[in-house]
């Protein structure tokens, strides 16, 4: 009998590691998911901004030699 308690004990001990590795292994993929989400939202957010600065500087006047007339003097 103290042989079957002996294994009953050893396999109730592999199951908990077994679980510990599996929820380590879960907390792994989950962080290692948000961290692509957040590279994702971040690259996103940088072309919309590119995007926005090129229509900006393309909105400005050329560059002329002359004066702006309503320039404060």
């Amino acid at each position: 009998m103290r042989n079957v308690e002996r294994v009953t004990s050893v396999k109730s001990e592999l199951l908990d590691i077994f679980m510990s590795m599996e929820v380590n292994e879960h907390t792994q993929r989950k962080r290692a998911c948000a961290q692509r989400n957040l590279r994702a939202r971040r690259g996103i957010e940088l072309h919309r901004e590119f995007q926005k600065l090129s229509q900006e500087i393309a909105d400005l006047p050329e560059h002329d030699d002359e004066p702006i007339e309503h320039e404060l003097h």
